[in-house]
């Protein structure tokens, strides 16, 4: 299953939110859907969801337009919005009907997931009276309580403590092993590179950096190295380069453990070596430099605080 999202655009009154968002999702792949809060990522997903219309654009799987009563959508919002005052697991299987399950199928799902999830013992308890934690599994519950196609999670690991992130870490690869569709939206950025094959990242409504997420860290780090200096912090280092070495390098990042330079254009690695053995200056480190992903959203979307 293909699902492509073309040209999106949404206007709330005279104010365009949505300026053109174009990405493609794949059966058994998990896309990271990134943006900082306001950037437009849950409007998207509203579209996706049919909770909005957009105002153009278009949304296909494998060619045809997308009518979501059509798919089992499993959606994880990231505000909680199960019942607080009702028991878990009395709301699930009635949420589970509505979806069109029978009575028995929604139970024995209901079942499968409470105790995969480590929260079966709840399933009769009111949900307000559940700890975060247990509470966003609850949720996490009825996101697949429907054996869902698609399977959208906005901060999926929000509550979680480090033993019950591990649980829904082996969930989420066995849903895209299965064959899921997955739209995995996270401000946590190590678990976006850990599931995530392909990155769409929106700021201001658009979208600014879209691809293949090992392409994009090997094209970020072209022509960049890091350096890291014995006995000498980060700062001063970058002091010294910017002082010393301006006709080759470009000081880019100042980190705490070292300094991320760029090559000026024509300038090779091993002139840059060269240089700095015979300034003398006492390196801990010189490598090609390998951007983390948090590195790239801030430069992408970091615009503004």
């Amino acid at each position: 299953m293909r699902l492509e999202v073309k040209d999106l655009r949404k206007s709330f009154g005279e104010r365009e939110v949505l300026h053109g968002i174009s990405f493609v999702v794949e059966s058994g792949k998990a896309l990271g859907l990134l943006g900082r809060n306001g950037a437009g990522k849950t409007t998207t997903i509203r579209i996706l969801m049919d909770v909005f219309k957009a105002n153009s654009g278009e949304i296909t799987v494998d060619g045809r337009p997308f009518v979501t009563k059509e798919f089992q959508i499993g959606y994880l919002p990231e505000e909680r919005g199960l019942y607080p005052k009702k028991e878990v697991a009395e709301q699930i299987i009635y949420l589970a009907r509505l979806r069109g399950m029978s009575a028995k199928e929604a139970k024995d799902n209901l079942n499968y997931w409470l105790k995969r999830l480590g929260v079966e013992e709840y399933r009769n308890r009111k949900l307000e009276t559940l700890s975060k934690g247990n509470q966003q599994k609850v949720q996490l519950v009825q996101t697949l309580v429907c054996n869902p196609e698609i399977v959208i999670l906005d901060e999926p690991f929000s509550g979680l403590d480090p033993v019950n992130s591990q649980v829904l870490k082996d969930v989420i690869q066995e849903l895209i092993q299965s064959g899921r569709l997955v739209i995995f939206s996270s401000h946590q950025m190590s678990y976006v590179e850990e599931f995530c094959e392909d990155i769409v990242i929106i700021n201001h409504g658009e979208i600014v950096l879209s691809g293949y997420l090992k392409e994009i860290k090997r094209e970020y780090g072209k022509d960049r190295l890091f350096l890291a200096a014995e006995d000498q912090v980060p700062e001063i280092l970058a002091g010294k380069i910017t002082e010393q070495f301006a006709d080759l390098l470009q000081v880019a990042a100042v980190k705490k453990d070292g300094v991320i330079v760029k090559l000026l254009d024509g300038i090779t690695k091993k002139a840059v070596l060269g240089r700095l053995a015979s300034a003398d200056m006492e390196l801990e480190f010189f490598g090609n430099y390998e951007p983390s992903l948090t590195d790239i959203f801030v430069e992408r979307a970091g615009d503004q605080v």
